[in-house]
């Protein structure tokens, strides 16, 4: 009992020290209290007890408590994308229904509603009887202006490898899966699309594969491995990157995004792409010459 008298005294003395000028003490307590007092002291039953429900209205500091404020309310959660678009294309040449999937794309009101400023839908470019399709994420600020893809920084760089590969960008398809530039609020950089984003517009690119039957498709970066192959936390690009892998029966080659080239400028980097494309040259049976086996390699 003395032990259970001494933890309720330091706690008095504590909660004295902190400034408080009353306390509820239990009614158990008290009877404890009491217990051990002298028959000849006054009882303890003088001592005001405060039920547990009439504490929470009793003050316990010399300091009043200030108002709390109100919890703001919640940003009202962002629209839900409508269900992606159902894609019927018409009868005529690669040439033609490529043509007609442009117009789709340019009057699609999602597509639309998500312009910023002047920006303006990024369909695609290139042959529609290419061998290779070059795909990538969303189109950045310098796309968005004109309405082309890859014509940045990234997009010189992506034609510098087109041209080592012996080709040129008319002769080739390059696409991304966003048809838009992804908004955000910084005056600066790009914003990779969210999943939801990615789901509405793959119809598009999946219509654009469709009709240019490419022997070959190559995704430039992580979040293009993402909208062709599926959201997987655990891919990683250094396990998936340089590997042959199927989309819905074409070849399927992941390489690194130009940007990140562009980010990580080392000869190391720049080779391991480059393997990567000649893998793909192999692939469409392109020749490759002595000179480009060599490129990016170690000088002697």
């Amino acid at each position: 009992m003395k032990e259970e008298l001494a933890a309720v005294y330091e706690e008095l003395n504590r909660l004295k020290e902190a400034g408080l000028e009353r306390v509820a003490i239990a009614p158990e307590t008290l009877e404890m209290v009491e217990a051990l007092l002298p028959k000849d002291s006054p009882k303890a039953s003088k001592v005001e007890v405060l039920q547990p429900e009439a504490t929470e209205a009793i003050p316990v500091s010399k300091t009043p408590e200030k108002p709390v404020a109100p919890a703001p309310e919640p940003d009202p959660p962002a629209p839900a994308f409508p269900e992606p678009p159902v894609i019927d294309l018409p009868e005529g040449t690669a040439a033609e229904q490529l043509e007609a999937l442009r117009a789709m794309v340019n009057a699609c009101e999602t597509c639309k509603a998500h312009l910023s400023g002047d920006g303006k839908v990024v369909f695609g470019t290139g042959s529609a009887q290419a061998d290779i399709f070059f795909c990538g994420e969303a189109p950045g600020a310098d796309e968005a202006k004109v309405g082309e893809p890859f014509i940045g920084a990234a997009g010189q760089l992506l034609t510098k490898i087109i041209s080592a590969m012996g080709l040129d960008r008319e002769s080739v398809y390059i696409a991304n899966i966003l048809k838009w530039r992804p908004e955000h609020e910084k005056p600066y950089g790009n914003r990779p699309p969210t999943l939801e984003e990615m789901r509405f517009c793959m119809p598009y690119l999946k219509a654009q594969i469709e009709i240019i039957k490419p022997k070959v498709l190559i995704a430039l970066g992580n979040i293009a491995v993402t909208g062709l192959l599926g959201h997987d936390p655990k891919r990683r690009m250094g396990q998936v990157r340089g590997k042959w892998h199927d989309y819905e029966g074409i070849d399927l080659m992941i390489t690194f995004h130009p940007a990140y080239l562009l980010r990580n400028d080392t000869m190391k980097t720049k080779r391991m792409v480059w393997e990567d494309m000649l893998e793909v040259m192999r692939k469409t049976k392109l020749e490759i010459s002595e000179q480009q086996q060599g490129f990016f390699l170690p000088k002697d």
